[in-house]
């Protein structure tokens, strides 16, 4: 599920990204052009701050992170190619979704 603003033009040609509570990021998103914002833990009244001039798309805290680690991993096997990486089985996540 994503909750999100209405798009503020027809297309979207370029895209904010924050993982992570990222809406005080939105002011910057909006300055640099971005014609959306993906991030995560917009309060109610925060969605109003987009003010149709930017679609807004909370994607959740932890789904906008999970996929931050690989990430890593790919950048250290590049930068050092005998650093040992371990991935923690472990979810993190406190929420269920009905």
């Amino acid at each position: 599920m994503i909750r999100h603003t209405q798009p503020a033009s027809k297309e979207i040609k370029k895209v904010a990204v924050c993982g992570g509570a990222g809406s005080f990021l939105l002011s910057s998103a909006i300055a640099q052009g971005a014609d959306a914002f993906v991030s995560a833990d917009f309060k109610y009244h925060e969605f109003f701050d987009a003010e149709d001039k930017i679609m807004v798309a909370d994607i959740g805290h932890y789904e906008s992170e999970q996929f931050t680690k690989d990430l890593l991993a790919e950048v250290l096997k590049e930068k050092f190619s005998t650093f040992a990486i371990i991935f923690s089985k472990t979810v993190t996540n406190p929420i269920s979704y009905l």
